[in-house]
């Protein structure tokens, strides 16, 4: 599929408007860079330095547009579970099935099962990954003070919907940043232009979500980590096993930072 440089623009205009309606929570002004870059995809298509551009843009704006009819902030009561799982299951939905019924083709996909082994790379990455999560981030959410971004857990069921809830958005978060927004991109730019693009929207989204002050330090290579990740393994169940190990110690640290427990952390500021 040809996409001329010119393509850049558009997609940007519509990865961009992430950063309004998630970053600073202007849905018209985000809605205004929807349009204006869905409107360039069309004009670039039209002129032949670009092909089927606005037809996948159109489903990232799409599901941009349906994240965006509700507020992402942490709120675990029963009404809240409720409406972000529908809210951001469609997000996921609404886009795969146009492409695989409409559009009739295969981009959207979630590959659970590669039928390969994990490497020893792939193993020791995961190690890695557990002990820089149990490393850092409890310094980042007590010391920037972030972990009040959500709620004060103290009874076994707060506790419980806060664990569901974590793991479940960071389940959702590879469905739609890696194998939806990602995978559309990767059509018609480079890799690694592809993933610049959708590390905005991936970063955008956890900023509203509670992942503020300096978090986007960490988050911006999570997100590139988990696309180039992704690019090499082919596998959704390997770069799940990577954000839920995250998630486990997100859940854990928030948990410690308002009960004074569990006291796993070596580098908990005093």
């Amino acid at each position: 599929m040809r996409t001329h440089a010119i393509g850049l623009v558009p997609a940007v205009l519509v990865c961009g408007a992430a950063v309004l309606l998630f970053g600073f929570v202007l849905p018209f002004a985000g809605y205004a860079l929807l349009v204006a870059g869905l409107l360039g995809a069309w004009l670039t298509d039209r002129s032949g330095r670009t092909s089927r551009l606005l037809p996948d843009l159109f489903l990232i704006a799409l599901g941009q547009a349906i994240i965006s009819t509700i507020s992402l902030e942490a709120d675990i009561s029963y009404p809240a579970i409720v409406r972000f799982a529908v809210v951001l299951g469609l997000a996921v939905v609404v886009p795969y099935v146009i492409s695989r019924y409409w559009y009739g083709d295969r981009v959207i996909r979630f590959p659970w099962r590669t039928g390969r082994r994990w490497t020893r790379t792939q193993w020791f990455y995961l190690i890695f990954v557990t002990v820089a999560g149990w490393l850092i981030l409890p310094f980042y959410f007590i010391t920037s003070g972030v972990y009040q971004n959500w709620p004060t857990v103290t009874a076994p069921d707060e506790i419980a919907r806060l664990f569901v809830g974590v793991n479940a958005v960071g389940t959702w978060d590879e469905l739609f940043f890696i194998c939806t927004v990602f995978a559309l991109l990767r059509r018609h730019f480079p890799t690694w232009q592809a993933n610049l693009l959708q590390t905005i929207v991936f970063v955008s989204f956890l900023w509203e979500l509670g992942y503020q002050s300096w978090g986007p330090l960490l988050t911006i290579p999570f997100a590139l980590i988990q696309g180039y990740t992704f690019k090499l393994t082919k596998s959704l169940t390997y770069v799940l096993v990577v954000h839920l190990i995250f998630d486990a110690v997100v859940f854990c640290v928030i948990v410690y930072a308002h009960n004074g427990w569990p006291a796993i952390f070596p580098l908990v500021p005093s």
